[in-house]
């Protein structure tokens, strides 16, 4: 791997790495590069997705590296493990709101300071990013519609998340894709499937924007039609799954999609142009049979076959 430039943020290193993924201290071209984001601090119902990027690394071990799905295997592609962004709150506490503010925008920062002056388009770097909760998926997404300007955005999550805020955080989970599409310019585009909760308002924005898609058929549909040349972004709520199959998320709605629907996209994907990813939500202290993390797991070595194909 040809490096392209050192880490020079401080990183906390994980207890054990990512199953087949190399640790690193640098960017690399044509890579794709695991962090991990382990923030809670504007979760407003049950926390605990702290802990999701070390759950996710400690399951990785358990489980094949080949995907039957998709007939590949990571350990035959080229991706490393950089840590986890630092992140030093109470995760307790819920009245905070400076330190949890100030916190989250350190963090948010240190993203943006790994990848200054790194041409995505030009080198092949990706990132896949591990939650936490929602609200770290602003940092790579804001990072990939300046690299691309035609950028689809495809969103899937239980909920909506337009608010204009929630609880007294600007940036809440509640309000990240409406953080995010004030980013947007002219010909980037957001893709919803899988909304089943929301305000009254963020309905009508989802309908009077066409972003929303509500039936499988139509939503593979829309991803089968995007020119396989333009870039493609995975914001992934893992409770866009339904609480039968994924119950370890703080915020669970009934009437989510099931591991198939998941792959259907995925195989999708892989004929796309897809730069990258976020996995967020995973709750695991809220599922102690740890299944939660295996689904979670398998999720995610789909996502980085699909990256690297």
């Amino acid at each position: 791997m040809k490096k392209l430039k050192d880490v020079n943020v401080e990183l906390v290193a994980p207890e054990c790495r990512y199953e087949c993924a190399q640790h690193a201290y640098g960017i690399y071209e044509n890579t794709t590069h695991i962090i991990g984001f382990g923030f809670d601090g504007t979760a407003c119902f049950r926390k605990g997705t702290f802990a999701g990027p070390d759950a996710l690394r400690a399951v990785s071990d358990g489980i094949e590296s080949y995907s039957p799905y998709l007939d590949a295997d990571i350990e035959e592609i080229q991706f490393v493990d950089l840590g986890n962004l630092s992140i030093d709150i109470n995760h307790v506490c819920d009245d905070q709101h400076q330190l949890i503010e100030q916190q989250w925008q350190q963090a948010t920062n240190d993203y943006f300071t790994l990848f200054a002056d790194v041409d995505f388009v030009k080198t092949g770097v990706k990132t896949l990013m591990l939650g936490g909760e929602h609200s770290v998926s602003y940092a790579p997404i804001k990072t990939y519609l300046a690299q691309y300007p035609d950028l689809v955005v495809i969103h899937l999550d239980a909920h909506a998340d337009l608010r204009d805020g929630y609880l007294g955080f600007h940036y809440s989970h509640a309000a990240i894709i409406r953080r995010i599409v004030e980013h947007f310019g002219k010909q980037h585009q957001l893709i919803q499937y899988g909304i089943r909760s929301g305000t009254k308002e963020e309905y009508q924005w989802m309908h009077s924007h066409q972003t929303l898609y509500q039936s499988r058929a139509s939503f593979l549909s829309a991803i089968a039609d995007i020119d396989n040349q333009r870039p493609i972004y995975l914001t992934l709520d893992l409770d866009y799954f339904d609480p039968s199959f994924f119950p370890g998320t703080g915020t669970p709605e009934p009437g989510g999609e099931d591991f198939h629907s998941f792959i259907s996209l995925c195989k999708l994907l892989k004929e796309k142009n897809f730069v990258g990813c976020d996995v967020v939500e995973l709750s695991p202290e809220i599922d102690p049979t740890g299944n939660s993390d295996v689904f979670a797991t398998k999720v995610v070595r789909e996502l980085l076959i699909c990256l690297n194909t």
